[in-house]
Formats: structure tokens, sequence, C-alpha cells
């Protein structure tokens, strides 16, 4: 670990809590991710241990909390709102200026940049069919892993899941699987339910390009694919995208008294 002043983010989020820990010049040095589980209280101890663990000094270094559980963080030094965080984090990651795309455990945020700057933003509706934690649910009703649905869905056949709601486009899933219609074709519809819903919370955003793609699912390159069809042009994203929240969080840590 670096020696000198550090800045730590800690992200709670509804589904994985992500820390990222920056060195006095910002540059990200670590990270840690880890199930929020039951309680974002037991959450934040289990991030601070982490980082104890690892030899982070938290006596020496600010600490900045963000996500849905961010006030759940008694050795925070500062919280900070979601959509400042990622922000701050995406525009460090890949640019000043352009369209972030963040699809959390329980809800898709579109943030525009201009200047690194947020300067419009809007959040889908927490029950839409849109949001990783949808992804997961369907795998689990298909009896596959996540990366497991996502190549069934490349090799499928279009099918329609229509249904907002993530309950009710269970039930549309439980009955296609009723009448006989192969899992690879259902994958292919549950994936397009998720990017076409996204793509629209984009256009209602009023979002360009470039378009930066952040959260859980930045790994699952179908996904990413497909979005960029969907929006007539390429999504970029990074492993470290993932922490985009968190590391937003800590670029902010630095720079307090």
């Amino acid at each position: 670990m670096p020696s000198g002043r550090l800045g730590i983010g800690v992200d709670i989020g509804s589904t994985a809590t992500k820390v990222a820990v920056v060195d006095a010049s910002g540059e990200l040095v670590r990270t840690e991710l880890m199930p929020t589980g039951f309680s974002s209280v037991d959450a934040a101890k289990r991030a601070r241990a982490a980082m104890i663990q690892r030899d982070s000094p938290f006596v020496s270094s600010r600490v900045v909390a963000t996500g849905y559980g961010r006030v759940a963080v008694p050795y925070a030094d500062k919280v900070v709102t979601e959509i400042t965080c990622h922000g701050r984090g995406a525009a460090r990651l890949f640019g000043l200026d352009g369209t972030v795309i963040d699809v959390g455990g329980q809800d898709t945020k579109v943030i525009r940049l201009r200047g690194g700057r947020v300067f419009k933003f809007v959040m889908n509706d927490k029950c839409a069919a849109g949001t990783g934690r949808f992804l997961e649910v369907m795998a689990d009703r298909l009896g596959v892993s996540h990366d497991e649905l996502s190549a069934l869905a490349r090799a499928g056949e279009p099918t329609q899941i229509s249904s907002m709601c993530t309950v009710f486009a269970e039930s549309e899933v439980i009955s296609l699987v009723g009448r006989g219609e192969p899992r690879e074709n259902i994958a292919r519809g549950v994936v397009e339910s998720v990017v076409g819903r996204v793509a629209a919370l984009v256009g209602s955003a009023g979002g360009a390009e470039p378009y930066y793609l952040t959260g859980g699912l930045c790994d699952n390159e179908y996904v990413v694919e497909q979005l960029g069809e969907k929006l007539g042009a390429s999504v970029t994203t990074c492993p470290e995208a993932r922490y985009a929240g968190a590391l937003g969080a800590a670029l902010m840590a630095l720079e307090l008294e």
C-alpha cells in the first residue's frame, strides 16, 4: 500500500458493497467487493475490516460514503449521493463528457456529464424490469448462472417479454417455460427486455455519445454488445467501472480537510 494520505470511498449498494482506495495523486490503488447482505450497517463494518486487514490506513485517511446505505457508515467523514459519486468516478475512468449508464441491483441511473460534472440525470422506477437484479431473478428461474444466461441468449431467437414489473415478467417467463419455449429464446428475451428498458431510459435523459457503462454488468460482454446495438453506438466499459461510485467517493475524500 502506498505511503502518505489516501482517499477511501465506500459505496454500499442494494446488492453489493464496493470500496475504492486512491493515492494522493488520485490513482486507484485498491478495491474491495462484497455482498451487502441484509444489513447496510453490517456491510459497512465488513468493508472497514477488509481494509484494515489489507493494511489500508483508515486513521490517516478520509472516508466518503455513498450508495443506498451511505448513512449506515459511522466512520465516514462525509456522505455524498451516488449520482455525484458515479459521475465523478466515471469522468475519471472515461472522460469529462458523455453519458454514464449505471445498471445497479435495484435501479438504473443515466447520468449526463459535461466538463466532468453532472448536469442531468434520470433514474428508472424501482419495480421496472431493467436492472441487474432482474437478470439474476430470471437466471435463477431458468436454472442457470448469470454468465450462462448471457451465453444462452447469444444462441437464442428473439422472444418478447413485455411486462414492466419484475414479478409480472417472471410470470411471463414461467408461462414460456410451460409452453416449451427453448431456454435460449427465453434468455434472449430476458436480456433484450433489460437492454430495451435501459436504452429507453437513456433516450429519456437525452443521452448522447460517448456512452459509458458502469455497475455490475460491465463484465457482461453480451449485454454491452446488445446495448450498443440498441443505442446505435459503441458502449465503453472496463472492469474498474464496477467501482465508479466508490472511486468518485474516494476522489472526493482526498479533497476533505
